[in-house]
């Protein structure tokens, strides 16, 4: 377990997606994110960070977004219009919380986090891992 895992308070960081028009911020107390290799997470390159309402706040761009469905249509894969990056989503395992893409957060703020492999190929099998 790293420094930045077991340090109780929340840090705020901003993100966004490429052409900048979608930026949000979220807090973070546990630097880690899952790294999935279902069919769309594995295309896209999402690293995963899971964020409560709460933890996460859309600071522009919502009208730039464009949404994406298939299968139980229970995921809401969101990207921007513009740039077409996938900066967060509303993820099926956990619907009421926010999927953020933490490649899409500023900085070398990525270089913080612990990559977890999930076996999202295998989904129903696996999602009590995560949920």
């Amino acid at each position: 377990m790293s420094l930045f895992n077991s340090l109780a308070s929340k840090v705020k960081i901003l993100g966004g997606c490429h052409c900048g028009a979608i930026r949000f911020q979220v807090s973070v107390s546990k630097y880690e994110a899952l790294d999935c290799n279902c069919s769309i997470c594995q295309k896209k390159g999402i690293l995963h960070l899971i964020a409560s309402p709460e933890d996460f706040e859309l600071l522009q761009g919502e009208e730039n977004l464009s949404t994406y469905t298939f299968n139980t249509g229970i995921a809401k894969h969101h990207f921007c219009k513009t740039c077409g990056i996938h900066p967060f989503y509303r993820p099926r395992s956990h619907p009421n919380d926010y999927d953020v893409n933490v490649r899409c957060l500023d900085g070398d703020a990525m270089s913080l986090f612990e990559i977890v492999p999930f076996n999202g190929r295998h989904w129903e099998e696996n999602i009590q891992q995560i949920t």
